[in-house]
């Protein structure tokens, strides 16, 4: 027994449930890879400031959620708590909005990190998948990347999901409605940090979960009535093009999300069997994050997709994805000579593309046998010492039963052959 465990508020990934998020990772990837967009892949950990910039100082993630630390040389380091900014930081150093050919359509996949109170669907490591297209101002783009999650979900088979939508305002508009919200805020009977936060960030106490502040926020400032006309319009667009695709969706004038980049578009992912943590996924656009972090003016829109939420929802639909058996053929040899023959006909077949595996250990026929079982594999070779005097081996299938004799030499494309 290992004396170490996994920190608290973690998870290993051990097969065969591994397989499970394998799948879940290449079908939310699989629409992005469609439509333009290239991998990119990002450090594990960033400058803080590139978090307290782009994300925000009044956000919980960074107030109280960062895992952060000191390096020797004195930097002051961040476990990336979200995918976007870093992915705008790498677009930006690596330049790729100079290539001439925007918005850069970018997809990634990766572990992020933040200190909270574990429970069920929030962990204090958790995987997601996200796509970010920076560099272009287009209702269009906004639909695309909701239509393509919407894709990857129904692939997946979830049906029992909701698509909240809202629209944030920018920064001609969100100021007069910001005011207006500050306002009537400062008038509510609200603890000390959540008064400071009025004054930082007012939109993000319509996030507040509590019932306490919940309550009190009715009456409060609708933010579509503040909006100018250029963002009505936008908005409008965004909802039209989605309904003209039959992706269905549903208004949510207090979806705010949990960043202080977003603008205009903020989408939101829920599934209700998912019990007090139901969000997926979510995103939006953010148009000024860019000029945060020292870049120029670049327009963009993205979402991340949770990879752990999505098989908690998957397990709440009670949906098993058909996964690909790991082991097409299993070799069971018997006597020294049969593991060296048999090894080199599981070597060819791999090198053929047919996935195989191998008795390792010198076990006997019976506890080999067990293993070839356990390892999901359509056919079993086995050989002793007889089969290879008279040139054979013994090719089982698993399924049938059926077990016949092929010639040694033969044996790699008879296995093809039954494959095929």
């Amino acid at each position: 027994m290992s004396t170490f465990k996994a920190p608290k508020g973690t998870y290993d990934l051990t097969p065969p449930d591994s397989a499970k998020y394998l799948a879940v990772r290449e079908a939310i990837s699989a629409p992005l890879k469609n439509s333009g967009y290239g991998y990119i892949e990002t450090p594990g950990f960033e400058d803080v400031a590139l978090f307290s910039r782009g994300v925000g100082e009044s956000t919980d993630i960074v107030s109280k959620e960062m895992y952060t630390l000191t390096t020797k040389g004195g930097s002051e380091l961040a476990l990336r708590p979200e995918g976007t900014a870093s992915v705008l930081r790498a677009a930006l150093e690596a330049n790729l909005h100079k290539l001439g050919n925007l918005p850069v359509k970018l997809w990634y996949s990766g572990s992020y990190y933040r200190y909270e109170r574990p429970q069920k669907g929030r962990y204090r490591h958790f995987s997601q998948v996200g796509a970010e297209a920076i560099g272009a101002e287009d209702p269009v783009l906004d639909a695309e990347l909701i239509i393509l999650a919407d894709q990857a979900y129904r692939s997946l088979g979830l049906r029992g999901f909701r698509i909240l939508l809202n629209s944030l305002g920018d920064k001609e508009c969100r100021p007069v409605y910001r005011d207006a919200l500050q306002g009537f805020l400062r008038e509510l009977d609200l603890d000390e940090e959540t008064r400071r936060r009025i004054e930082i960030n007012p939109l993000r106490v319509l996030d507040d979960k509590r019932p306490e502040v919940q309550k009190q926020l009715t009456g409060a400032p609708v933010l579509r009535n503040y909006l100018c006309d250029d963002c009505k319009a936008y908005h409008e667009e965004v909802r039209d093009l989605l309904n003209t695709a039959g992706v269905a969706y549903e208004d949510d004038e207090k979806l705010v999300r949990g960043l202080d980049y977003y603008t205009r578009t903020t989408f939101e992912f829920v599934h209700d069997g998912l019990g007090s943590q139901s969000a997926v996924g979510g995103g939006g656009r953010y148009d000024g994050l860019s000029e945060m972090i020292g870049g120029p003016a670049l327009p963009s829109v993205g979402w991340a997709l949770g990879v752990d939420r999505t098989v908690l929802a998957l397990e709440a639909e009670g949906i098993e994805l058909e996964l690909p058996s790991t082991t097409s053929v299993f070799a069971v040899p018997l006597g020294e000579e049969a593991r060296r023959k048999l090894f080199a006909v599981v070597t060819q077949l791999r090198r053929e593309g047919v996935a195989a595996d191998f008795a390792f250990g010198g076990r006997g026929l019976k506890g080999a046998m067990k293993s070839a079982n356990r390892s999901g594999a359509r056919f079993t070779i086995v050989a002793g010492e007889r089969d290879l005097a008279e040139g054979v081996v013994q090719l089982k299938d698993m399924e049938s039963g059926e077990q016949t004799a092929v010639a040694l030499a033969e044996v790699t494309e008879a296995i093809r052959t039954r494959l095929a």
